[in-house]
């Protein structure tokens, strides 16, 4: 929806989305044609671009993170130390993640990257220790609010909860 409003695309007409579930979805859709284009994280597809398989036309900023975590209000209830556990162990590995020796090259080999477009990606990645912020939120929202993806916005604190 924000690629389509960036490109003024009529969002009631011009999008029909496929279903295609992961990146080999996205290679068997596209050189099928079931698909026109396919977005995802650019160093995740690098690979596949480098290969000639994608071509890469542009990118597309969002107006939220890339990652957060999220869970239903029902496992929040009966399982908040879970959560706490799981967030604990993100926070502790990523905190330091890019002072671990030769995480350049542990991550080039194990997705099969180019050294050069790991370096980039780890340059320009921060993984933040904080509950996303109110201002986010809103920015979120508004967005979304006027996509009309969603009816109405929700207050910060009934979006988020302070577990630690």
């Amino acid at each position: 929806y924000v690629n389509a409003e960036n490109h003024d695309w009529n969002l009631e007409e011009d999008l029909k989305f496929e279903v295609i579930k992961d990146l080999d979805g996205a290679v068997e859709g596209l050189t099928s044609g079931k698909a026109d284009y396919f977005m995802w994280e650019r160093f995740t597809t690098k690979p596949l671009v480098d290969q000639g398989v994608f071509r890469h036309v542009g990118n597309c900023p969002t107006p939220w993170p890339c990652f957060v975590i999220a869970v239903r209000n029902e496992f929040l209830e009966t399982h908040t130390s879970t959560l706490k556990t799981i967030l604990e162990i993100i926070n502790r590995t990523t905190i330091d993640f890019k002072e671990i020796p030769s995480i350049d090259k542990t991550i080039a080999n194990r997705y099969k990257q180019d050294i050069q477009d790991v370096r980039e990606w780890l340059n320009i990645t921060d993984w933040s220790q904080n509950q996303i912020d109110q201002k986010t939120v809103n920015v979120i929202q508004d967005k979304l609010l006027k996509l009309n993806i969603i009816d109405n916005k929700l207050k910060y604190n009934e979006l988020t909860q302070q577990i630690f």
